[in-house]
């Protein structure tokens, strides 16, 4: 059997920070990862440009997370979103805060910053193990499959950072939940987040607008009011606007079966004014012109108007001014969960004791993803997963030396 002090498995962001954080403390690590490289969801998370962390008032930053800010809120406290920006910039990436503030590397791209710090940690001692998939426990020792074969390795202390349920082919396919409830631990059930839904799209919406942006919209729903932009996709919608709106839409949906996303075409114009707009158009004009000289709406916004409401609403400008300001998408599902950007779910609060330990395992730690935990786009998921990485190492020191 091998013994090593610290391991670490699961090697993405809440890992690797978890381990940085533990050797700067003195102690040794090992990293394993089922993959062939550590980070890999980082990595494309990066691809469009790495949202590393988010510039609003930190006291608002801190209750992006729903149920679980409270909980969360000692971990963020000790590695805020300046922090965040400030670790980057030790590691060679210079970072700045985008129009929506959002704060993005000037590069643009996550593998210099990954590069840097893999870099960083090896320089460390810390032991990166690729292609070990943890198997769950044997006689009181951790199984993995290796390019070696079946092995159990002993540690004195173990942090599991595996990550949710989405985009499993990256690695975090939520196979640790069976493990851990044969134990006895409590975990929610995985649902997609900052995912995107289904609508029933008629074929000719479909062909045509599929892939077309709605721009300059605002959308609503129980999470509240929100500017921004959307995409008509070949099944419904997905997007940024989306995104914000996900997580009070799929529970709403889960709770009473029907819900819609009620859309804003013109946020810049009151409805009276476009009423009287739209009544001064000729009425023998193609519904075309009279959308885009009356309410300056053409291309995918008109089409969404046609494909959504009655014929008879539309010739009518008062009752058509009324759908251009709230108009509703009627929802069916969110996408299956392998195609959202993050999970909501994983190990309950409960479970965990205030240095994210598991209460039922003494000396094995979580962070990240496979908490019960979710949060909206902005960089508040990446730096929630540094923070909660952080917070575990400082109890498994903490843990370690009372030990």
């Amino acid at each position: 059997m091998t013994k090593n002090q610290i391991a670490i498995i699961g090697g993405g962001p809440a890992g690797l920070m978890a381990a940085e954080t533990l050797s700067r403390l003195g102690h040794r690590i090992a990293i394993y990862d089922s993959m062939p490289t550590v980070a890999r969801k980082f990595l494309l998370a990066g691809k469009s440009g790495l949202n590393i962390t988010h510039s609003e008032d930190y006291g608002v930053f801190a209750t992006r997370f729903g149920a679980a800010s409270v909980r969360l809120r000692a971990a963020l406290d000790d590695f805020q979103p300046d922090d965040v920006r400030a670790w980057a910039q030790g590691l060679g990436t210079e970072t700045f805060i985008g129009s929506s503030g959002r704060v993005f590397p000037k590069v643009m791209k996550a593998s210099p910053l990954l590069r840097a710090w893999l870099a960083r940690l090896d320089a460390a001692d810390v032991s990166i193990m690729t292609r070990h998939r943890w198997c769950g426990f044997e006689d009181g020792s951790l199984v993995f499959e290796t390019p070696k074969g079946r092995e159990l390795m002993r540690h004195d202390v173990v942090l599991l950072a595996l990550g949710g349920a989405s985009y499993a082919r990256l690695g975090s396919d939520a196979a640790w939940i069976s493990w851990l409830r044969d134990k006895g631990i409590d975990i929610a059930t995985f649902q997609p987040a900052n995912c995107g839904f289904d609508v029933t799209w008629s074929a000719t919406f479909s062909e045509r607008f599929a892939g077309e942006p709605l721009k300059a919209v605002t959308a609503t729903s129980q999470a509240g009011t929100f500017p921004g932009e959307f995409v008509i996709s070949k099944t419904g919608i997905e997007g940024s606007l989306v995104y914000a709106h996900a997580a009070a839409l799929r529970d709403r949906l889960a709770k009473t079966g029907e819900v819609s996303l009620i859309v804003d075409l013109a946020p810049g114009r009151n409805e009276e004014r476009l009423a009287r707009d739209l009544a001064r158009q000729d009425p023998k004009a193609s519904f075309s012109n009279r959308l885009r000289k009356g309410a300056s709406i053409e291309g995918v916004k008109a089409g969404l108007l046609r494909e959504l409401a009655d014929p008879a609403v539309l010739s009518h400008p008062e009752n058509l001014a009324s759908l251009i300001k709230a108009l509703p998408i009627p929802l069916l599902r969110p996408r299956p969960i392998a195609e959202a950007i993050s999970s909501a779910g994983g190990i309950r609060w409960d479970e965990l004791d205030e240095r994210y330990m598991l209460k039922k395992l003494p000396g094995m730690f979580v962070a990240g993803e496979m908490i019960d935990w979710e949060a909206p786009t902005g960089g508040y998921l990446l730096t929630a997963c540094f923070a909660t990485g952080h917070a575990a190492a400082k109890g498994m020191d903490s843990w370690l030396k009372a030990s």
